[in-house]
């Protein structure tokens, strides 16, 4: 069953879908949609059970997420449009371009994963296992730490409460099945059916999400780029939009003219 999800739309030309990761919010593409409303209409919205959009009654897969991204492109009535996503988000734009080639005129994967080793499932399925014993504001400080670089922890605290905050205030049942999808989500076997032109970003100090995994998916993608960002984690968008935005910009406008095939 779809969710109605909570969405924003702002600007005018070529419509962008922004999905977010794990715990955040449609707001967290906030500076980055200040930066491209004057070309792209930009559409962002609240993953189900995450800021406004409504919590489901069951456990749910990633289909159930493209799902509703499908229902909320439908309701809007746009035929195709750029997908990005970040994170958990980047799994869950790719999964669409799977299903709905046809919609897709390019396609954004940022600060996500595939290809990863049993080492590299190990690590995240031991984050899960530690937040179903201890608790999930008890591995806080670890996530946190994942996601944002010292230096800008050490300068804007604000930032990182407002940041835990937003995961308390997801339903610890929601916050553990979107990071089960995560976890257990395998992009490797079919990237390269995407046929779509592709952006992967990255930061370098990214452990989960890393240069080497976002290697061998743009290897993988029969048309992409590959942008690794030095001096940054997992967090792009909330501590370094000013360095995302030109990269992700210069890409929409070279792909603008792109017709699904």
């Amino acid at each position: 069953m779809t969710i109605d999800c909570a969405y924003t739309i702002e600007g005018e030309g070529p419509a962008l879908f922004l999905i977010h990761g794990i715990g955040a919010r449609r707001a967290t593409f906030g500076q980055l949609v200040d930066g491209l409303r004057d070309r792209f209409t930009c559409i962002r919205y609240d993953l189900r059970g995450h800021g406004e959009s409504p919590v489901p009654k069951a456990p749910f897969g990633i289909e159930d997420l493209v799902d509703d991204l499908e229902a909320l492109r439908s309701k809007i009535g746009i035929e195709s449009a750029h997908f990005a996503g970040h994170s958990l988000g980047g799994m869950i734009g790719p999964a669409y371009a799977r299903r709905y080639p046809d919609r897709i005129r390019s396609l954004g994967l940022w600060s996500t994963a595939a290809f990863r080793t049993p080492e590299d499932n190990a690590k995240v399925k031991a984050v899960v296992a530690a937040m179903r014993e201890k608790g999930i504001p008890q591995v806080l400080d670890t996530l946190t730490a994942r996601w944002f670089t010292e230096d800008f922890a050490a300068n804007r605290p604000d930032i990182i409460e407002k940041r835990k905050q937003q995961v308390i205030d997801t339903p610890a049942e929601i916050f553990l099945n979107v990071f089960d999808i995560y976890a257990g989500t395998e992009m490797g076997p079919w990237l390269h059916e995407i046929s779509a032109p592709c952006q992967l970003v990255t930061g370098e100090e990214d452990g989960g999400c890393n240069p080497r995994l976002n290697r061998e998916m743009a290897n993988a993608l029969p048309k992409a780029e590959l942008v690794i960002l030095d001096r940054l984690k997992h967090a792009i968008f909330i501590e370094a939009t000013d360095r995302v935005l030109p990269v992700v910009r210069n890409f929409l406008i070279e792909n603008d003219n792109q017709v699904p095939q």
